[in-house]
Protein backbone atom coordinates (compact mmCIF):
# COMPACT_ATOMS: atom_id res chain seq x y z
CA UNK A 1 0.00 0.00 0.00
CA UNK A 2 1.34 3.40 -0.86
CA UNK A 3 2.01 5.75 2.13
CA UNK A 4 -0.27 8.75 2.48
CA UNK A 5 1.57 12.01 1.92
CA UNK A 6 -0.24 15.32 2.47
CA UNK A 7 0.59 18.09 0.08
CA UNK A 8 0.51 21.64 1.53
CA UNK A 9 -2.16 22.37 -1.06
CA UNK A 10 -4.28 19.58 0.25
CA UNK A 11 -7.44 20.93 2.06
CA UNK A 12 -6.91 18.43 4.92
CA UNK A 13 -3.47 19.91 5.51
CA UNK A 14 -4.97 23.38 5.86
CA UNK A 15 -7.52 22.11 8.39
CA UNK A 16 -4.79 20.48 10.49
CA UNK A 17 -2.69 23.66 10.42
CA UNK A 18 -5.74 25.78 11.40
CA UNK A 19 -6.61 23.65 14.42
CA UNK A 20 -2.97 23.46 15.44
CA UNK A 21 -2.73 27.25 15.43
CA UNK A 22 -5.98 27.54 17.37
CA UNK A 23 -4.68 25.12 19.97
CA UNK A 24 -1.32 26.90 20.29
CA UNK A 25 -2.95 30.34 20.59
CA UNK A 26 -5.49 29.05 23.12
CA UNK A 27 -2.76 27.40 25.14
CA UNK A 28 -0.64 30.56 25.17
CA UNK A 29 -3.65 32.73 26.07
CA UNK A 30 -4.65 30.32 28.82
CA UNK A 31 -1.09 30.21 30.20
CA UNK A 32 -0.88 34.01 30.23
CA UNK A 33 -4.27 34.17 31.96
CA UNK A 34 -3.20 31.63 34.59
CA UNK A 35 0.01 33.57 35.18
CA UNK A 36 -1.84 36.89 35.56
CA UNK A 37 -4.46 35.32 37.82
CA UNK A 38 -1.73 33.75 39.95
CA UNK A 39 -0.04 37.13 40.37
CA UNK A 40 -3.38 38.81 40.99
CA UNK A 41 -4.30 36.27 43.67
CA UNK A 42 -0.91 36.76 45.28
CA UNK A 43 -1.38 40.53 45.28
CA UNK A 44 -4.94 40.13 46.54
CA UNK A 45 -3.81 37.83 49.36
CA UNK A 46 -1.21 40.39 50.36
CA UNK A 47 -3.95 43.02 50.54
CA UNK A 48 -6.15 40.72 52.60
CA UNK A 49 -3.24 39.97 54.94
CA UNK A 50 -2.75 43.69 55.38
CA UNK A 51 -6.47 43.99 56.08
CA UNK A 52 -6.35 41.26 58.70
CA UNK A 53 -3.49 43.08 60.37
CA UNK A 54 -5.50 46.31 60.31
CA UNK A 55 -3.11 48.01 57.88
CA UNK A 56 -5.35 48.30 54.82
CA UNK A 57 -5.28 51.87 53.54
CA UNK A 58 -8.03 53.86 51.89
CA UNK A 59 -6.42 53.56 48.45
CA UNK A 60 -6.28 49.79 48.86
CA UNK A 61 -10.07 49.64 48.79
CA UNK A 62 -10.07 51.66 45.58
CA UNK A 63 -7.39 49.31 44.21
CA UNK A 64 -9.50 46.25 45.01
CA UNK A 65 -12.52 47.85 43.37
CA UNK A 66 -10.81 49.16 40.21
CA UNK A 67 -8.05 46.61 39.53
CA UNK A 68 -9.61 43.34 40.64
CA UNK A 69 -13.26 44.20 39.99
CA UNK A 70 -14.16 43.09 43.51
CA UNK A 71 -17.95 43.53 43.79
CA UNK A 72 -19.03 46.87 45.20
CA UNK A 73 -21.05 45.16 47.96
CA UNK A 74 -17.96 43.19 49.02
CA UNK A 75 -15.89 46.37 49.26
CA UNK A 76 -18.60 47.99 51.40
CA UNK A 77 -18.73 44.88 53.60
CA UNK A 78 -14.98 45.07 54.17
CA UNK A 79 -15.17 48.77 54.99
CA UNK A 80 -18.09 48.21 57.39
CA UNK A 81 -15.76 46.29 59.71
CA UNK A 82 -14.45 49.65 60.88
CA UNK A 83 -17.96 50.64 61.96
CA UNK A 84 -18.27 47.51 64.09
CA UNK A 85 -14.97 48.44 65.74
CA UNK A 86 -16.18 52.01 66.33
CA UNK A 87 -13.45 53.42 64.05
CA UNK A 88 -15.73 55.96 62.37
CA UNK A 89 -12.90 58.13 61.03
CA UNK A 90 -11.40 55.18 59.14
CA UNK A 91 -14.77 54.20 57.66
CA UNK A 92 -15.38 57.81 56.62
CA UNK A 93 -11.97 57.94 54.89
CA UNK A 94 -12.76 54.76 52.93
CA UNK A 95 -16.17 56.02 51.79
CA UNK A 96 -14.69 59.38 50.73
CA UNK A 97 -11.94 57.62 48.77
CA UNK A 98 -14.44 55.38 46.99
CA UNK A 99 -16.71 58.31 46.16
CA UNK A 100 -13.99 59.78 43.97
CA UNK A 101 -14.01 56.71 41.71
CA UNK A 102 -17.60 55.45 41.75
CA UNK A 103 -19.63 56.87 38.84
CA UNK A 104 -22.79 54.77 38.98
CA UNK A 105 -25.62 56.92 40.39
CA UNK A 106 -27.14 54.15 42.52
CA UNK A 107 -23.79 53.16 44.03
CA UNK A 108 -22.88 56.80 44.64
CA UNK A 109 -26.15 57.37 46.47
CA UNK A 110 -25.54 54.25 48.56
CA UNK A 111 -22.06 55.49 49.44
CA UNK A 112 -23.41 58.91 50.40
CA UNK A 113 -26.02 57.28 52.65
CA UNK A 114 -23.30 55.21 54.33
CA UNK A 115 -21.17 58.31 54.74
CA UNK A 116 -24.07 60.30 56.20
CA UNK A 117 -24.94 57.44 58.55
CA UNK A 118 -21.32 57.12 59.71
CA UNK A 119 -21.04 60.85 60.37
CA UNK A 120 -24.31 60.54 62.31
CA UNK A 121 -23.12 57.60 64.43
CA UNK A 122 -19.81 59.33 65.06
CA UNK A 123 -21.59 62.44 66.38
CA UNK A 124 -20.65 64.69 63.44
CA UNK A 125 -24.21 65.96 63.09
CA UNK A 126 -23.55 69.02 60.94
CA UNK A 127 -21.48 67.02 58.43
CA UNK A 128 -24.10 64.30 58.40
CA UNK A 129 -26.76 66.90 57.71
CA UNK A 130 -24.79 68.27 54.75
CA UNK A 131 -24.48 64.78 53.24
CA UNK A 132 -28.20 64.04 53.56
CA UNK A 133 -29.09 67.42 52.06
CA UNK A 134 -26.78 66.58 49.16
CA UNK A 135 -28.58 63.25 48.65
CA UNK A 136 -31.96 64.96 48.65
CA UNK A 137 -30.86 67.35 45.89
CA UNK A 138 -30.80 64.52 43.33
CA UNK A 139 -33.08 62.09 45.18
CA UNK A 140 -35.77 64.17 46.97
CA UNK A 141 -37.90 61.11 47.78
CA UNK A 142 -35.13 59.31 49.66
CA UNK A 143 -36.99 58.23 52.81
CA UNK A 144 -33.86 57.20 54.73
CA UNK A 145 -32.21 60.58 54.14
CA UNK A 146 -35.36 62.44 55.23
CA UNK A 147 -35.73 60.40 58.43
CA UNK A 148 -32.10 60.94 59.40
CA UNK A 149 -32.41 64.63 58.60
CA UNK A 150 -35.43 64.82 60.91
CA UNK A 151 -33.46 63.30 63.80
CA UNK A 152 -30.48 65.58 63.15
CA UNK A 153 -32.62 68.73 63.12
CA UNK A 154 -34.25 67.54 66.34
CA UNK A 155 -30.87 67.03 68.06
CA UNK A 156 -29.64 70.40 66.81
CA UNK A 157 -32.86 71.90 68.22
CA UNK A 158 -33.77 73.25 64.77
CA UNK A 159 -37.44 72.42 65.22
CA UNK A 160 -38.83 74.54 62.38
CA UNK A 161 -36.57 72.68 59.94
CA UNK A 162 -37.65 69.41 61.52
CA UNK A 163 -41.28 70.34 60.85
CA UNK A 164 -40.38 71.00 57.17
CA UNK A 165 -38.93 67.49 56.95
CA UNK A 166 -42.06 66.03 58.55
CA UNK A 167 -44.16 67.72 55.87
CA UNK A 168 -41.96 66.16 53.19
CA UNK A 169 -42.42 62.72 54.76
CA UNK A 170 -46.18 63.26 54.88
CA UNK A 171 -46.13 63.95 51.14
CA UNK A 172 -44.62 60.48 50.72
CA UNK A 173 -47.62 59.06 52.66
CA UNK A 174 -45.41 58.09 55.60
CA UNK A 175 -47.08 58.11 59.00
CA UNK A 176 -45.21 60.68 61.09
CA UNK A 177 -47.96 61.55 63.55
CA UNK A 178 -45.82 60.64 66.57
CA UNK A 179 -42.89 62.67 65.25
CA UNK A 180 -45.16 65.62 64.59
CA UNK A 181 -46.58 65.79 68.12
CA UNK A 182 -43.15 65.12 69.64
CA UNK A 183 -41.42 67.91 67.71
CA UNK A 184 -44.28 70.26 68.55
CA UNK A 185 -43.79 69.44 72.25
CA UNK A 186 -40.02 69.90 72.03
CA UNK A 187 -40.45 73.23 70.29
CA UNK A 188 -42.77 74.33 73.08
CA UNK A 189 -40.38 73.13 75.78
CA UNK A 190 -37.56 75.14 74.21
CA UNK A 191 -39.53 78.34 73.73
CA UNK A 192 -37.69 80.88 75.93
CA UNK A 193 -40.39 83.57 76.22
CA UNK A 194 -43.00 81.47 78.07
CA UNK A 195 -43.31 81.16 81.84
CA UNK A 196 -43.34 77.80 83.61
CA UNK A 197 -47.09 78.06 84.16
CA UNK A 198 -47.77 78.94 80.53
CA UNK A 199 -45.67 76.04 79.30
CA UNK A 200 -47.40 73.69 81.75
CA UNK A 201 -50.84 74.67 80.43
CA UNK A 202 -49.85 74.44 76.76
CA UNK A 203 -48.12 71.10 77.24
CA UNK A 204 -51.09 69.76 79.17
CA UNK A 205 -53.40 70.87 76.36
CA UNK A 206 -51.13 69.13 73.85
CA UNK A 207 -51.14 66.01 76.05
CA UNK A 208 -54.94 65.90 76.07
CA UNK A 209 -54.93 65.85 72.26
CA UNK A 210 -52.28 63.12 72.12
CA UNK A 211 -51.17 61.22 75.21
CA UNK A 212 -47.87 59.97 73.75
CA UNK A 213 -46.10 63.03 75.20
CA UNK A 214 -47.26 62.14 78.72
CA UNK A 215 -43.79 61.40 80.06
CA UNK A 216 -42.35 64.58 78.53
CA UNK A 217 -45.04 66.57 80.32
CA UNK A 218 -44.52 64.79 83.65
CA UNK A 219 -40.74 65.25 83.46
CA UNK A 220 -41.26 68.96 82.92
CA UNK A 221 -43.80 69.24 85.75
CA UNK A 222 -41.54 67.40 88.22
CA UNK A 223 -38.75 69.83 87.44
CA UNK A 224 -40.67 73.10 87.19
CA UNK A 225 -44.29 72.79 88.36
CA UNK A 226 -44.86 70.05 90.95
CA UNK A 227 -48.08 71.63 92.20
CA UNK A 228 -49.61 71.21 88.73
CA UNK A 229 -48.47 67.57 88.66
CA UNK A 230 -50.09 66.62 91.97
CA UNK A 231 -53.30 68.47 91.16
CA UNK A 232 -53.67 66.50 87.94
CA UNK A 233 -52.01 63.19 88.88
CA UNK A 234 -55.24 61.24 88.34
CA UNK A 235 -55.25 62.31 84.68
CA UNK A 236 -52.04 60.38 84.03
CA UNK A 237 -51.09 56.71 83.68
CA UNK A 238 -48.71 56.40 86.63
CA UNK A 239 -47.22 53.15 85.37
CA UNK A 240 -45.63 54.99 82.44
CA UNK A 241 -43.46 57.15 84.70
CA UNK A 242 -43.37 55.19 87.94
CA UNK A 243 -39.58 55.43 88.02
CA UNK A 244 -39.78 59.24 88.15
CA UNK A 245 -42.14 59.08 91.14
CA UNK A 246 -39.96 56.47 92.88
CA UNK A 247 -36.94 58.77 92.84
CA UNK A 248 -38.83 61.86 94.03
CA UNK A 249 -37.49 63.46 97.19
CA UNK A 250 -39.71 62.99 100.26
CA UNK A 251 -40.37 66.74 100.50
CA UNK A 252 -41.57 66.93 96.87
CA UNK A 253 -44.44 64.49 97.43
CA UNK A 254 -48.00 65.59 98.21
CA UNK A 255 -49.01 62.83 100.64
CA UNK A 256 -52.59 64.09 100.83
CA UNK A 257 -52.91 63.22 97.15
CA UNK A 258 -51.01 59.96 97.66
CA UNK A 259 -53.44 58.81 100.37
CA UNK A 260 -56.30 58.99 97.86
CA UNK A 261 -54.53 56.89 95.22
CA UNK A 262 -54.08 53.14 95.80
CA UNK A 263 -51.08 52.70 93.48
CA UNK A 264 -49.25 55.72 94.90
CA UNK A 265 -49.93 54.54 98.44
CA UNK A 266 -48.46 51.12 97.67
CA UNK A 267 -45.52 52.70 95.81
CA UNK A 268 -44.47 54.90 98.74
CA UNK A 269 -45.08 52.13 101.26
CA UNK A 270 -42.71 50.01 99.18
CA UNK A 271 -40.28 52.92 99.11
CA UNK A 272 -40.48 53.15 102.92
CA UNK A 273 -41.88 56.68 103.00
CA UNK A 274 -45.18 55.39 104.42
CA UNK A 275 -46.28 52.56 106.68
CA UNK A 276 -49.99 52.63 106.00
CA UNK A 277 -50.57 49.31 104.22
CA UNK A 278 -49.56 45.70 104.75
CA UNK A 279 -49.87 44.29 101.23
CA UNK A 280 -49.89 45.19 97.57
CA UNK A 281 -51.40 43.56 94.50
CA UNK A 282 -48.02 44.13 92.85
CA UNK A 283 -45.70 41.23 93.76
CA UNK A 284 -42.54 43.37 93.87
CA UNK A 285 -44.19 46.10 95.96
CA UNK A 286 -45.60 43.42 98.28
CA UNK A 287 -42.11 42.05 98.96
CA UNK A 288 -40.69 45.52 99.65
CA UNK A 289 -43.56 46.38 102.00
CA UNK A 290 -42.93 43.17 103.94
CA UNK A 291 -39.17 43.82 104.06
CA UNK A 292 -39.73 47.37 105.32
CA UNK A 293 -41.62 45.95 108.29
CA UNK A 294 -38.73 43.62 109.08
CA UNK A 295 -36.89 44.31 112.33
CA UNK A 296 -33.56 44.58 110.52
CA UNK A 297 -33.45 46.80 107.44
CA UNK A 298 -32.82 44.72 104.33
CA UNK A 299 -30.87 46.68 101.67
CA UNK A 300 -33.23 46.09 98.74
CA UNK A 301 -34.68 48.61 96.31
CA UNK A 302 -36.11 48.86 92.80
CA UNK A 303 -34.07 48.70 89.61
CA UNK A 304 -35.65 50.12 86.45
CA UNK A 305 -35.12 49.24 82.82
CA UNK A 306 -36.80 50.45 79.65
CA UNK A 307 -38.00 48.20 76.84
CA UNK A 308 -38.72 49.59 73.40
CA UNK A 309 -42.15 48.42 72.24
CA UNK A 310 -40.95 48.68 68.65
CA UNK A 311 -37.60 46.84 68.51
CA UNK A 312 -37.81 45.12 71.95
CA UNK A 313 -34.32 46.32 72.89
CA UNK A 314 -33.67 46.95 76.59
CA UNK A 315 -32.02 50.17 77.73
CA UNK A 316 -30.81 51.07 81.24
CA UNK A 317 -31.86 54.73 80.98
CA UNK A 318 -34.87 56.43 79.47
CA UNK A 319 -34.54 58.26 76.17
CA UNK A 320 -37.31 59.88 74.18
CA UNK A 321 -35.98 58.31 70.99
CA UNK A 322 -34.81 54.70 71.01
CA UNK A 323 -31.08 54.63 70.09
CA UNK A 324 -31.54 51.29 68.31
CA UNK A 325 -34.57 51.79 66.04
CA UNK A 326 -34.90 55.59 66.41
CA UNK A 327 -38.64 55.39 67.10
CA UNK A 328 -40.10 58.07 69.35
CA UNK A 329 -41.59 57.56 72.83
CA UNK A 330 -41.76 53.78 72.62
CA UNK A 331 -40.18 52.84 75.97
CA UNK A 332 -42.14 50.87 78.55
CA UNK A 333 -40.96 50.93 82.17
CA UNK A 334 -40.12 47.63 83.87
CA UNK A 335 -38.82 47.17 87.40
CA UNK A 336 -37.47 44.44 89.64
CA UNK A 337 -35.77 44.00 92.98
CA UNK A 338 -32.08 44.71 93.37
CA UNK A 339 -29.45 45.28 96.04
CA UNK A 340 -29.61 48.79 97.47
CA UNK A 341 -26.09 50.08 96.84
CA UNK A 342 -26.67 53.21 98.93
CA UNK A 343 -27.62 51.15 101.98
CA UNK A 344 -24.66 48.80 101.46
CA UNK A 345 -22.18 51.66 101.04
CA UNK A 346 -23.47 53.39 104.19
CA UNK A 347 -23.02 50.15 106.16
CA UNK A 348 -19.40 49.93 105.05
CA UNK A 349 -18.54 53.46 106.22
Amino acid sequence: MDSIVLDYRDPLFSVIIFFTLVFVISFITYSIGVYKEKNARKDYRELLNRFELGKLKEEDYVHLYKTYNLPFDSIILLASSFLHKGDYNKAISVYLALLEHVTDKVKKEELLELLGSTYFKGGFLQRSKEIYLKILKFSPRNENALKHLLIINERLKEYDKAIDVIESLEELNINVEREKIYIEAQKLLNTPDLSYKEKSKKLYSLFKSNSIIERLLVQYLIQFNKDFLWKNIDKFDINKFIDLLWFLDFNDIDFDVVDKNKLLTELYNAKGYLKTCDHSDDFVFDILIALNKHEHKVPVTLDFEFICSSCKQIHPIYESRCPHCHNILTYNVKYNLTKDLNERNQSLQ
